[in-house]
């Protein structure tokens, strides 16, 4: 090679190498980057703490204490308006004698009212309108109860007539036999630990899942005016209030 190539070739080598190097930066620019790395470890849970769980029963029987009567009277008329002025008679009666009873306004309330067409046998036309309305009374005396629903019926015209009982004071019942019901799942929880061969520790946890229905409706009467005018007799019996909860035990060490 003559010498007066070799500045030639060697500047065109220069160009060639730093041609290719631009096009590698471009290419690295342009590419999407993954890191790779070491997976993170799983966190452990915490949140579990080994023990006994049991659930416990209790049930505690009381003679109910109030009674819940349910009076209602009703008209039918040849027009609404007619239906609607009669009941408004027919139960403002009934209040006055309920009042006079001894209940006092605030065991008295309306627990349903209606006025709508009344239909003949065919079920095609309409032979008038029947309006009713039913009302609510709290009676303190469940001994007496069957007496004030005479009155209501005989003096104060009430047709439909129910009555059921309930307790003034349901929570008392319900501690009563939620500490029962705990002393019910030590007793089972015990039970397990012996047969497991581990000892009960402290209670970590305390739990009533017990679906109270609230107390009043457990029963109801009808009344037959041709049996009228015999005593009522409306016995009263006992309420039973059940309680069920779930306690965690430790394992003691």
């Amino acid at each position: 090679m003559r010498p007066s190539l070799r500045p030639v070739l060697f500047s065109v080598a220069i160009a060639v190498v730093c041609a290719v190097a631009a096009t590698l930066a471009v290419v690295a620019a342009t590419r999407t980057q993954v890191v790779v790395g070491a997976p993170a470890p799983v966190p452990q849970s915490s949140s579990f703490t080994p023990g006994v769980f049991a659930s416990g029963d209790a049930t505690v029987s009381k003679k109910p204490d109030m009674a819940f009567l349910s009076v209602g009277v009703e008209s039918l008329k040849p027009t609404a308006s007619a239906a609607q002025n009669d009941l408004a008679s027919k139960a403002a009666k009934l209040i006055a004698r309920a009042k006079a009873l001894g209940i006092v306004d605030k065991d008295i309330s309306t627990s349903g009212y209606s006025v709508g067409p009344n239909y003949g046998n065919s079920n095609a036309t309409i032979d008038g309108y029947r309006a009713s309305e039913q009302i609510q009374l709290k009676w303190h005396n469940v001994d007496t109860v069957g007496g004030a629903l005479d009155s209501l019926v005989q003096q104060g015209g009430a047709t439909q007539v129910g009555v059921g009982f309930g307790l003034a004071n349901p929570k008392a019942a319900q501690v009563e036999a939620r500490a029962l019901a705990i002393v019910d799942a030590r007793t089972r929880a015990q039970g397990m630990a012996d047969a497991a061969g581990i000892k009960l520790g402290q209670v970590i946890r305390v739990s009533d899942v017990s679906s109270y229905g609230g107390f009043p409706l457990s029963g109801s009467v009808g009344y037959d005016k041709a049996s009228l005018p015999a005593p009522t007799q409306i016995p009263v019996g006992q309420l039973d209030v059940q309680v069920t909860v779930e306690v965690d035990f430790a394992i003691a060490g």
